[in-house]
Protein backbone atom coordinates (compact mmCIF):
# COMPACT_ATOMS: atom_id res chain seq x y z
CA UNK A 1 0.00 0.00 0.00
CA UNK A 2 1.03 3.60 -0.54
CA UNK A 3 2.31 5.16 2.28
CA UNK A 4 2.70 8.89 3.01
CA UNK A 5 3.95 10.10 6.46
CA UNK A 6 3.36 14.06 6.94
CA UNK A 7 2.59 16.94 9.95
CA UNK A 8 1.20 19.89 10.18
CA UNK A 9 3.72 23.28 11.11
CA UNK A 10 1.96 26.10 11.99
CA UNK A 11 1.73 29.04 14.80
CA UNK A 12 -0.02 29.25 17.16
CA UNK A 13 -3.54 29.79 16.27
CA UNK A 14 -3.51 29.31 12.60
CA UNK A 15 -5.86 26.34 12.21
CA UNK A 16 -3.55 23.15 12.44
CA UNK A 17 -6.17 21.36 14.50
CA UNK A 18 -9.19 22.68 12.66
CA UNK A 19 -7.39 21.29 9.50
CA UNK A 20 -6.56 18.25 11.07
CA UNK A 21 -10.33 17.82 12.02
CA UNK A 22 -11.44 18.68 8.52
CA UNK A 23 -9.34 15.86 6.93
CA UNK A 24 -10.58 13.53 9.48
CA UNK A 25 -13.93 14.12 8.34
CA UNK A 26 -13.21 14.59 4.36
CA UNK A 27 -11.00 10.95 4.45
CA UNK A 28 -14.26 9.20 6.22
CA UNK A 29 -11.75 8.65 9.63
CA UNK A 30 -14.55 10.38 11.11
CA UNK A 31 -18.50 11.40 10.42
CA UNK A 32 -19.23 14.42 11.41
CA UNK A 33 -21.63 13.23 14.21
CA UNK A 34 -18.54 11.90 15.89
CA UNK A 35 -16.97 15.52 15.55
CA UNK A 36 -19.28 17.36 18.32
CA UNK A 37 -16.59 18.97 19.91
CA UNK A 38 -13.92 19.70 17.21
CA UNK A 39 -9.85 19.66 17.80
CA UNK A 40 -10.31 16.03 18.03
CA UNK A 41 -6.69 15.48 18.16
CA UNK A 42 -6.22 17.72 21.42
CA UNK A 43 -7.31 15.55 24.05
CA UNK A 44 -6.94 17.49 27.06
CA UNK A 45 -9.42 19.92 28.21
CA UNK A 46 -6.54 22.33 28.82
CA UNK A 47 -6.05 22.25 24.66
CA UNK A 48 -9.44 22.61 24.02
CA UNK A 49 -10.19 25.37 26.13
CA UNK A 50 -7.00 27.45 24.94
CA UNK A 51 -6.99 26.40 21.40
CA UNK A 52 -3.60 25.16 21.44
CA UNK A 53 -1.88 21.66 20.81
CA UNK A 54 0.65 21.04 23.80
CA UNK A 55 1.06 16.87 23.66
CA UNK A 56 1.57 15.38 19.74
CA UNK A 57 -0.71 13.41 18.50
CA UNK A 58 -0.91 10.71 15.67
CA UNK A 59 -3.37 9.51 13.25
CA UNK A 60 -4.01 7.31 10.07
CA UNK A 61 -6.02 7.49 7.29
CA UNK A 62 -6.86 6.56 3.85
CA UNK A 63 -7.29 8.92 0.89
CA UNK A 64 -7.62 7.23 -2.67
CA UNK A 65 -5.93 3.78 -2.30
CA UNK A 66 -2.83 5.58 -0.32
CA UNK A 67 -2.63 5.40 3.28
CA UNK A 68 -1.88 8.34 5.53
CA UNK A 69 -0.20 8.98 8.60
CA UNK A 70 -0.76 12.62 10.43
CA UNK A 71 1.05 13.54 13.49
CA UNK A 72 -0.49 16.64 15.00
CA UNK A 73 2.58 18.49 16.63
CA UNK A 74 2.82 21.43 19.15
CA UNK A 75 3.24 24.89 17.31
CA UNK A 76 5.19 26.92 20.26
CA UNK A 77 8.99 27.00 20.56
CA UNK A 78 9.05 25.34 24.36
CA UNK A 79 8.41 21.72 22.57
CA UNK A 80 10.97 22.39 19.59
CA UNK A 81 12.89 19.13 20.29
CA UNK A 82 9.70 16.72 20.45
CA UNK A 83 8.07 18.75 16.85
CA UNK A 84 12.05 17.94 15.79
CA UNK A 85 11.54 14.11 16.53
CA UNK A 86 8.25 14.03 14.65
CA UNK A 87 9.46 15.63 11.92
CA UNK A 88 12.18 12.97 11.96
CA UNK A 89 9.63 10.37 11.36
CA UNK A 90 7.77 12.07 8.43
CA UNK A 91 8.69 13.10 4.47
CA UNK A 92 6.92 15.93 4.29
CA UNK A 93 5.08 18.77 6.38
CA UNK A 94 1.95 20.75 5.67
CA UNK A 95 2.90 24.36 6.52
CA UNK A 96 0.07 26.17 7.49
CA UNK A 97 -0.19 29.69 7.29
CA UNK A 98 -3.24 32.70 8.00
CA UNK A 99 -4.28 34.42 5.25
CA UNK A 100 -5.04 37.14 7.68
CA UNK A 101 -1.79 37.47 9.49
CA UNK A 102 0.72 36.17 7.24
CA UNK A 103 4.01 34.59 8.39
CA UNK A 104 4.71 34.32 11.90
CA UNK A 105 7.54 34.10 14.36
CA UNK A 106 6.76 30.68 15.13
CA UNK A 107 6.12 29.76 11.44
CA UNK A 108 9.75 30.34 10.55
CA UNK A 109 10.97 28.36 13.44
CA UNK A 110 8.74 25.28 12.91
CA UNK A 111 9.69 25.68 8.81
CA UNK A 112 13.20 25.75 9.14
CA UNK A 113 13.42 22.65 11.31
CA UNK A 114 11.31 21.22 8.80
CA UNK A 115 13.87 21.86 5.64
CA UNK A 116 16.94 21.09 7.90
CA UNK A 117 15.23 17.50 8.13
CA UNK A 118 15.02 17.77 4.43
CA UNK A 119 11.04 17.23 4.20
CA UNK A 120 9.00 18.12 0.91
CA UNK A 121 6.88 21.37 2.41
CA UNK A 122 3.76 22.21 0.95
CA UNK A 123 2.65 25.55 1.99
CA UNK A 124 -0.81 26.21 2.57
CA UNK A 125 -3.00 29.37 3.34
CA UNK A 126 -5.81 28.98 5.39
CA UNK A 127 -9.01 30.91 6.95
CA UNK A 128 -9.51 32.37 3.23
CA UNK A 129 -13.72 32.30 4.64
CA UNK A 130 -12.97 35.60 6.45
CA UNK A 131 -13.37 38.56 5.43
CA UNK A 132 -10.15 40.04 6.66
CA UNK A 133 -8.19 37.18 4.48
CA UNK A 134 -5.45 38.62 2.11
CA UNK A 135 -4.77 35.40 0.19
CA UNK A 136 -2.25 37.09 -2.65
CA UNK A 137 -0.54 39.75 -0.88
CA UNK A 138 0.52 36.75 1.91
CA UNK A 139 1.12 34.33 -1.38
CA UNK A 140 3.82 36.92 -2.16
CA UNK A 141 5.00 36.95 1.39
CA UNK A 142 5.90 33.75 1.53
CA UNK A 143 7.18 33.70 -1.92
CA UNK A 144 9.54 36.70 -0.71
CA UNK A 145 10.71 34.82 2.58
CA UNK A 146 10.40 31.00 1.51
CA UNK A 147 10.84 30.92 -1.87
CA UNK A 148 7.65 28.99 -2.40
CA UNK A 149 6.00 30.14 -5.64
CA UNK A 150 3.14 32.37 -5.21
CA UNK A 151 1.13 30.67 -7.82
CA UNK A 152 1.48 26.90 -6.38
CA UNK A 153 0.46 28.31 -2.83
CA UNK A 154 -2.84 26.47 -2.01
CA UNK A 155 -5.62 28.36 -0.21
CA UNK A 156 -8.27 26.37 2.03
CA UNK A 157 -10.57 27.18 4.60
CA UNK A 158 -9.89 24.07 7.72
CA UNK A 159 -13.64 25.63 9.26
CA UNK A 160 -15.37 25.21 6.30
CA UNK A 161 -13.62 22.37 4.28
CA UNK A 162 -13.12 24.48 1.07
CA UNK A 163 -10.16 23.21 -1.32
CA UNK A 164 -9.05 20.55 1.49
CA UNK A 165 -9.75 17.28 -0.69
CA UNK A 166 -7.20 19.24 -3.36
CA UNK A 167 -4.78 19.66 -0.29
CA UNK A 168 -4.99 15.53 0.33
CA UNK A 169 -4.60 14.92 -3.70
CA UNK A 170 -1.37 17.08 -3.42
CA UNK A 171 -0.18 15.51 -0.24
CA UNK A 172 -0.33 12.12 -1.82
CA UNK A 173 1.13 13.70 -5.30
CA UNK A 174 3.80 15.65 -3.72
CA UNK A 175 5.22 13.48 -0.45
CA UNK A 176 7.50 10.55 -1.40
CA UNK A 177 6.63 7.02 0.08
CA UNK A 178 9.11 6.17 2.86
CA UNK A 179 11.86 4.48 1.82
CA UNK A 180 13.34 3.01 5.05
CA UNK A 181 15.94 5.12 5.25
CA UNK A 182 15.51 8.51 3.58
CA UNK A 183 15.80 10.68 6.48
CA UNK A 184 19.00 9.00 7.81
CA UNK A 185 20.58 8.27 4.77
CA UNK A 186 23.74 10.27 5.66
CA UNK A 187 24.21 7.73 8.51
CA UNK A 188 27.54 5.03 7.51
CA UNK A 189 25.61 2.28 8.86
CA UNK A 190 21.86 2.80 9.44
CA UNK A 191 20.23 -0.98 9.57
CA UNK A 192 21.88 -4.59 8.39
CA UNK A 193 19.41 -6.91 7.11
CA UNK A 194 16.95 -8.45 8.47
CA UNK A 195 17.33 -5.71 11.59
CA UNK A 196 13.95 -3.74 13.30
CA UNK A 197 14.45 -0.01 14.13
CA UNK A 198 11.93 1.76 15.54
CA UNK A 199 12.00 5.64 16.33
CA UNK A 200 9.86 6.34 19.32
CA UNK A 201 8.38 10.60 18.75
CA UNK A 202 6.19 10.67 21.52
CA UNK A 203 5.17 8.31 25.15
CA UNK A 204 2.51 8.06 27.30
CA UNK A 205 1.38 6.77 30.50
CA UNK A 206 -1.52 4.32 30.67
CA UNK A 207 -2.45 3.45 33.84
CA UNK A 208 -3.85 0.12 32.82
CA UNK A 209 -1.38 -0.56 29.89
CA UNK A 210 1.97 1.23 31.17
CA UNK A 211 3.81 3.18 28.35
CA UNK A 212 2.38 3.37 25.25
CA UNK A 213 4.92 4.79 22.78
CA UNK A 214 4.05 6.22 19.63
CA UNK A 215 6.82 5.02 17.06
CA UNK A 216 7.60 5.04 13.10
CA UNK A 217 9.09 2.13 11.73
CA UNK A 218 12.39 2.66 9.83
CA UNK A 219 13.69 -0.82 9.51
CA UNK A 220 11.94 -4.48 9.74
CA UNK A 221 8.90 -5.37 11.12
CA UNK A 222 7.45 -5.22 14.50
CA UNK A 223 5.09 -7.77 15.28
CA UNK A 224 2.72 -8.46 18.19
CA UNK A 225 4.88 -10.34 21.77
CA UNK A 226 8.32 -9.43 19.67
CA UNK A 227 11.29 -9.13 22.32
CA UNK A 228 12.77 -5.62 21.35
CA UNK A 229 15.81 -3.41 23.06
CA UNK A 230 15.80 -0.02 23.84
CA UNK A 231 19.37 0.94 22.81
CA UNK A 232 20.07 4.05 24.70
CA UNK A 233 18.64 2.67 27.62
CA UNK A 234 19.60 -0.52 26.95
CA UNK A 235 15.96 -2.11 28.48
CA UNK A 236 14.12 -5.22 26.56
CA UNK A 237 10.38 -4.91 27.01
CA UNK A 238 7.73 -7.22 25.28
CA UNK A 239 5.47 -5.81 22.61
CA UNK A 240 2.28 -6.78 24.02
CA UNK A 241 0.65 -4.79 21.56
CA UNK A 242 0.67 -3.40 18.44
CA UNK A 243 -1.54 -0.92 16.26
CA UNK A 244 -2.35 2.61 15.03
CA UNK A 245 -4.60 5.26 16.15
CA UNK A 246 -7.79 6.28 13.91
CA UNK A 247 -7.65 8.42 16.20
CA UNK A 248 -8.55 6.18 18.89
CA UNK A 249 -6.06 2.64 19.79
CA UNK A 250 -7.14 0.30 16.65
CA UNK A 251 -4.70 -3.23 17.30
CA UNK A 252 -3.09 -4.76 14.24
CA UNK A 253 -1.10 -8.16 14.59
CA UNK A 254 2.08 -5.70 12.87
CA UNK A 255 4.09 -2.65 12.06
CA UNK A 256 5.18 -2.90 9.07
CA UNK A 257 7.90 -0.69 7.56
CA UNK A 258 7.42 3.16 6.40
CA UNK A 259 4.33 2.66 9.01
CA UNK A 260 3.18 5.17 11.91
CA UNK A 261 1.40 2.98 14.97
CA UNK A 262 1.99 2.70 18.58
CA UNK A 263 3.68 0.21 20.75
CA UNK A 264 2.44 -0.93 24.48
CA UNK A 265 5.45 -1.57 26.22
CA UNK A 266 4.16 -2.27 29.86
CA UNK A 267 7.17 -0.18 31.36
CA UNK A 268 5.74 2.18 34.57
CA UNK A 269 7.81 5.67 33.62
CA UNK A 270 8.36 7.28 30.46
CA UNK A 271 11.77 8.66 30.84
CA UNK A 272 12.47 4.75 30.09
CA UNK A 273 11.02 5.15 26.36
CA UNK A 274 12.14 9.02 26.36
CA UNK A 275 11.15 11.03 23.02
CA UNK A 276 13.79 10.26 20.55
CA UNK A 277 14.58 6.56 21.78
CA UNK A 278 15.34 3.53 19.47
CA UNK A 279 13.33 0.15 19.63
CA UNK A 280 15.78 -2.16 18.21
CA UNK A 281 14.96 -6.10 16.76
CA UNK A 282 17.81 -8.30 15.69
CA UNK A 283 20.71 -10.86 16.15
CA UNK A 284 23.04 -8.86 17.46
CA UNK A 285 22.29 -5.70 19.87
CA UNK A 286 25.30 -4.51 21.36
CA UNK A 287 26.74 -3.33 18.31
CA UNK A 288 23.57 -1.94 16.89
CA UNK A 289 23.59 1.69 16.72
CA UNK A 290 20.73 3.95 17.96
CA UNK A 291 18.77 5.98 15.37
CA UNK A 292 20.91 9.29 15.72
CA UNK A 293 19.35 13.06 16.64
CA UNK A 294 18.70 11.87 20.08
CA UNK A 295 19.28 14.26 22.97
CA UNK A 296 18.02 14.98 26.59
CA UNK A 297 15.51 17.71 27.02
CA UNK A 298 17.05 20.33 29.93
CA UNK A 299 14.99 22.65 31.80
CA UNK A 300 15.55 26.37 30.34
CA UNK A 301 13.55 28.06 33.36
CA UNK A 302 13.06 27.22 37.56
CA UNK A 303 10.23 27.90 39.66
CA UNK A 304 9.72 27.23 43.16
CA UNK A 305 6.34 25.56 43.79
CA UNK A 306 4.78 25.69 47.04
CA UNK A 307 1.58 24.49 48.59
CA UNK A 308 -0.37 27.28 50.23
CA UNK A 309 -1.47 24.90 53.00
CA UNK A 310 1.50 23.06 54.40
CA UNK A 311 -0.58 19.81 54.97
CA UNK A 312 -0.65 19.87 50.93
CA UNK A 313 3.06 19.17 50.72
CA UNK A 314 3.02 15.32 50.16
CA UNK A 315 -0.28 16.17 47.54
CA UNK A 316 1.73 18.26 45.64
CA UNK A 317 4.74 15.47 45.76
CA UNK A 318 2.01 13.35 44.19
CA UNK A 319 0.67 15.36 42.21
CA UNK A 320 4.05 16.46 40.44
CA UNK A 321 4.74 12.37 40.34
CA UNK A 322 1.40 11.98 38.37
CA UNK A 323 2.31 14.81 35.72
CA UNK A 324 5.77 13.40 35.12
CA UNK A 325 4.63 10.09 34.39
CA UNK A 326 3.30 11.55 30.93
CA UNK A 327 6.03 14.57 30.91
CA UNK A 328 9.58 13.26 30.93
CA UNK A 329 11.07 16.75 30.43
CA UNK A 330 9.01 18.13 33.91
CA UNK A 331 12.05 17.77 36.61
CA UNK A 332 11.92 18.42 39.89
CA UNK A 333 13.81 18.58 43.88
CA UNK A 334 12.34 19.46 47.21
CA UNK A 335 13.58 22.13 48.96
CA UNK A 336 12.64 24.11 51.74
CA UNK A 337 12.20 28.14 52.14
CA UNK A 338 12.05 29.84 55.48
CA UNK A 339 9.34 32.23 54.81
CA UNK A 340 7.42 29.36 51.85
CA UNK A 341 7.83 26.34 53.79
CA UNK A 342 8.67 23.00 52.02
CA UNK A 343 8.24 22.65 48.48
CA UNK A 344 9.71 21.62 45.02
CA UNK A 345 12.39 23.65 42.73
CA UNK A 346 10.98 22.42 39.06
CA UNK A 347 12.76 22.83 35.99
CA UNK A 348 10.37 23.79 33.03
CA UNK A 349 11.27 23.89 29.13
CA UNK A 350 9.71 27.43 28.83
CA UNK A 351 7.15 30.08 30.26
CA UNK A 352 3.83 28.10 28.47
CA UNK A 353 5.66 24.78 29.86
CA UNK A 354 5.27 26.51 32.98
CA UNK A 355 2.34 28.07 33.13
CA UNK A 356 0.56 24.49 31.90
CA UNK A 357 1.94 22.49 34.66
CA UNK A 358 0.56 24.96 37.23
CA UNK A 359 -2.74 25.46 35.79
CA UNK A 360 -2.57 21.45 36.08
CA UNK A 361 -1.44 21.18 39.42
CA UNK A 362 -4.90 23.66 40.25
CA UNK A 363 -7.50 22.02 37.88
CA UNK A 364 -6.53 17.91 37.86
CA UNK A 365 -5.16 18.05 41.14
CA UNK A 366 -7.38 20.72 43.19
CA UNK A 367 -4.24 22.15 44.88
CA UNK A 368 -3.72 25.63 46.06
CA UNK A 369 -0.08 26.71 45.42
CA UNK A 370 2.17 29.54 45.23
CA UNK A 371 4.79 29.87 42.28
CA UNK A 372 7.12 31.97 42.75
CA UNK A 373 9.00 34.08 39.98
CA UNK A 374 10.95 32.25 37.14
CA UNK A 375 14.67 32.45 37.13
CA UNK A 376 17.62 30.68 34.96
CA UNK A 377 20.00 28.43 35.76
CA UNK A 378 23.51 29.44 36.23
CA UNK A 379 27.29 27.78 35.77
CA UNK A 380 29.49 29.35 38.39
CA UNK A 381 33.36 29.50 38.43
CA UNK A 382 34.58 28.97 42.07
CA UNK A 383 38.49 30.16 42.99
CA UNK A 384 39.42 26.38 43.10
CA UNK A 385 37.87 26.03 39.15
CA UNK A 386 35.76 23.88 39.62
CA UNK A 387 32.52 24.69 37.80
CA UNK A 388 28.50 24.42 40.00
CA UNK A 389 25.22 24.64 38.25
CA UNK A 390 23.01 26.78 40.16
CA UNK A 391 19.53 26.62 39.81
CA UNK A 392 18.02 29.30 42.73
CA UNK A 393 19.39 32.49 42.85
CA UNK A 394 19.92 32.08 46.83
CA UNK A 395 22.42 29.36 46.17
CA UNK A 396 24.65 31.66 44.65
CA UNK A 397 28.33 32.38 46.38
CA UNK A 398 29.06 35.46 48.10
CA UNK A 399 31.13 37.35 45.66
CA UNK A 400 34.78 36.97 47.21
CA UNK A 401 33.60 32.66 46.55
CA UNK A 402 34.23 32.29 42.75
CA UNK A 403 35.57 34.35 39.46
CA UNK A 404 32.98 34.55 36.39
CA UNK A 405 29.24 33.65 36.42
CA UNK A 406 28.06 32.33 32.96
CA UNK A 407 24.22 32.68 32.13
CA UNK A 408 22.00 31.33 29.25
CA UNK A 409 21.56 33.17 25.99
CA UNK A 410 19.10 33.26 23.47
CA UNK A 411 18.29 34.22 19.82
CA UNK A 412 15.17 35.78 19.86
CA UNK A 413 13.14 36.19 16.43
CA UNK A 414 10.71 39.07 16.40
CA UNK A 415 7.94 39.90 14.03
CA UNK A 416 6.07 42.71 14.00
CA UNK A 417 4.62 45.90 11.91
CA UNK A 418 7.05 48.70 10.56
CA UNK A 419 6.00 51.43 12.35
CA UNK A 420 5.91 49.18 15.47
CA UNK A 421 10.33 48.49 14.83
CA UNK A 422 11.49 51.48 17.43
CA UNK A 423 9.59 50.65 20.10
CA UNK A 424 10.59 46.87 19.83
CA UNK A 425 14.06 47.67 19.42
CA UNK A 426 14.53 49.81 22.24
CA UNK A 427 12.60 47.25 24.90
CA UNK A 428 15.37 44.45 23.55
CA UNK A 429 18.31 47.06 23.98
CA UNK A 430 16.76 47.64 27.85
CA UNK A 431 17.21 44.12 28.54
CA UNK A 432 20.54 44.24 27.78
CA UNK A 433 19.46 42.62 23.95
CA UNK A 434 22.40 42.93 21.19
CA UNK A 435 20.77 44.03 17.83
CA UNK A 436 21.89 41.22 15.19
CA UNK A 437 19.62 41.39 11.79
CA UNK A 438 16.72 43.42 10.52
CA UNK A 439 14.82 42.13 7.32
CA UNK A 440 11.38 43.39 5.65
CA UNK A 441 9.40 39.88 5.04
CA UNK A 442 6.34 42.66 3.40
CA UNK A 443 6.41 46.30 2.71
CA UNK A 444 4.60 46.41 6.48
CA UNK A 445 6.44 43.89 8.30
CA UNK A 446 9.56 43.13 9.38
CA UNK A 447 11.85 40.51 11.33
CA UNK A 448 14.31 41.21 14.30
CA UNK A 449 16.95 38.58 15.14
CA UNK A 450 18.73 39.89 19.05
CA UNK A 451 20.89 37.74 21.04
CA UNK A 452 19.36 38.47 24.88
CA UNK A 453 19.67 36.90 28.16
CA UNK A 454 17.30 34.47 29.11
CA UNK A 455 16.50 35.80 32.63
CA UNK A 456 15.36 39.33 30.69
CA UNK A 457 12.33 37.36 29.19
CA UNK A 458 11.53 34.75 31.40
CA UNK A 459 9.08 37.28 33.49
CA UNK A 460 7.68 40.15 31.54
CA UNK A 461 9.10 40.55 28.18
CA UNK A 462 6.55 38.62 26.20
CA UNK A 463 3.62 41.15 28.32
CA UNK A 464 5.52 44.18 27.11
CA UNK A 465 6.52 43.01 23.46
CA UNK A 466 2.64 42.58 23.06
CA UNK A 467 1.73 45.98 24.65
CA UNK A 468 3.94 47.79 22.78
CA UNK A 469 3.16 46.48 19.20
CA UNK A 470 -0.46 46.62 20.27
CA UNK A 471 -0.90 42.63 20.09
CA UNK A 472 0.69 42.88 16.52
CA UNK A 473 4.25 41.38 16.88
CA UNK A 474 5.37 37.56 17.64
CA UNK A 475 8.34 35.81 19.20
CA UNK A 476 10.35 33.07 18.88
CA UNK A 477 13.74 32.03 20.99
CA UNK A 478 16.18 29.31 20.52
CA UNK A 479 19.13 28.68 22.90
CA UNK A 480 23.03 30.22 22.09
CA UNK A 481 24.84 28.85 25.25
CA UNK A 482 26.01 30.38 28.05
CA UNK A 483 28.13 33.76 28.21
CA UNK A 484 30.26 35.39 30.84
CA UNK A 485 27.87 37.98 32.17
CA UNK A 486 28.85 40.94 35.41
CA UNK A 487 25.95 39.91 37.47
CA UNK A 488 25.76 39.80 41.47
CA UNK A 489 22.93 38.58 43.88
CA UNK A 490 20.70 40.73 45.08
CA UNK A 491 19.12 40.04 48.64
CA UNK A 492 16.14 41.42 49.34
CA UNK A 493 15.36 42.15 53.15
CA UNK A 494 12.32 42.54 54.84
CA UNK A 495 12.29 43.89 58.52
CA UNK A 496 15.77 43.72 58.49
CA UNK A 497 15.98 40.19 57.90
CA UNK A 498 17.08 38.22 54.21
CA UNK A 499 13.97 36.16 52.75
CA UNK A 500 15.56 32.95 51.00
CA UNK A 501 12.71 33.15 48.19
CA UNK A 502 13.25 36.39 46.92
CA UNK A 503 16.54 36.93 45.92
CA UNK A 504 17.67 37.29 42.20
CA UNK A 505 20.99 37.60 39.67
CA UNK A 506 21.50 41.56 37.89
Amino acid sequence: MDIRNFCIIAHIDHGKSTLADRFLETTGTLDKRSMKTGQMLDTMDLEQERGITIKLQPVRMKWKGAQLNLIDTPGHVDFSYEVSRSLAACEGAVLVVDATQGIEAQTLANVFLAMEQGLTIIPVLNKIDLPAAEPEKRAEEIENVLGFPAEDILTVSAKDGTNVDKLLDAIVAQIPEPSGNQIFENEEVFADKGETKALVFDSTFDPYRGVVSSVRVFAGQINKGDKLQLLRTNRTIEALEVGFLNPKYSPTDSLNLGEVGYIVTGLKNVVDARVGETFYKGKNSKDALPLPGYSEVTPFVYAGVYPTSGDDFALLRKALEKLSLNDASLQYEPEHSGALGHGFRVGFLGLLHLDIVQERLEREFDLDILVTAPSVSYEIVLNDGSVKMVANPSDLPDAGAYTEIREPWMKINVLCPANQVGGVIKLCTDRRGLHQNMQYTAEDRVELTFEIPLASIVTDFYDDLKSISSGYASMSYENIGLRPGALNRLDILLAGDKVDALPNCT
